[in-house]
């Protein structure tokens, strides 16, 4: 049986779970106030990270789950996504509109990839 490996766990949650090759990221946010490009490129350089933490990278993204606090920021954001993304290896993705944590968060981000 394969073993369910955790990154970076608190009381809470686990930013990351490993299991069975396979990676889940915890939804990720940027930096509370900024913009939503900022937010998102911060979103995405700490999916990056844990992706390389976990032994896998962008190319490996299965899913992607976006949510936006409006939908009215879906141009801006796809701005940062698409220069992000592997064009190659492009992952099966929704995105919709969602009350957030807090009013500061623009955008939040969930990944699952192959590792």
């Amino acid at each position: 049986m394969s073993e369910i490996k955790r990154l970076k766990s608190g009381p809470r949650m686990s930013q990351a779970v490993i299991y069975n090759g396979t990676v889940w990221l915890a939804g990720q946010v940027g930096s509370p106030g900024k913009s939503i490009t900022e937010q998102t490129a911060t979103i995405l350089s700490q999916v990056d990270k844990l992706l390389s933490e976990a032994g896998s990278s962008k190319s490996k993204i299965l899913q992607t789950t976006i949510w936006l606090s409006s939908m009215d920021d879906f141009d801006e954001m796809n701005l940062v996504w698409d220069n992000w993304v592997d064009q190659e290896n492009t992952p099966a993705r929704a995105c919709g509109e969602a009350r957030l944590a807090t009013p500061d968060y623009n955008v939040e981000i969930m990944v699952i990839a192959a590792v």
